[in-house]
């Protein structure tokens, strides 16, 4: 199965609510990025909440140059890590766009 983003929202400051096509769908708290590099953008007030799903690389972004890393997001909904998505992937259960 091919793991895709299929609706993200802003829940407010730093955190976002993500859904993908496989039924996963949770809140990812990105608070540790916050004011540290590209990510001071995000201090720009209502800046934070214009994320959307980036339709050339169906990746989670703010503008075409801050995105975040989609599979990030939804190992941490999962609460899987990444050696188990490894496996998964090996045995081609999982594949991520």
């Amino acid at each position: 199965m091919r793991i895709e983003v299929t609706k993200v929202q802003s829940l407010g400051k730093y955190k976002i609510h993500a859904v993908f096509n496989d039924g996963t769908e949770g809140d990812y708290d990105l608070s540790d990025l916050a004011g540290k590099g590209v990510f001071q953008i995000w201090e720009t007030p209502g800046y934070f909440d214009r994320v959307f799903i980036n339709p050339e690389n169906n990746a989670i972004a703010w503008d075409e140059e801050l995105e975040i890393d989609t599979l990030n997001c939804y190992l941490h909904i999962r609460n899987m890590g990444f050696d188990e998505y490894r496996e998964l992937f090996k045995q081609n259960k999982y594949a991520f766009s």
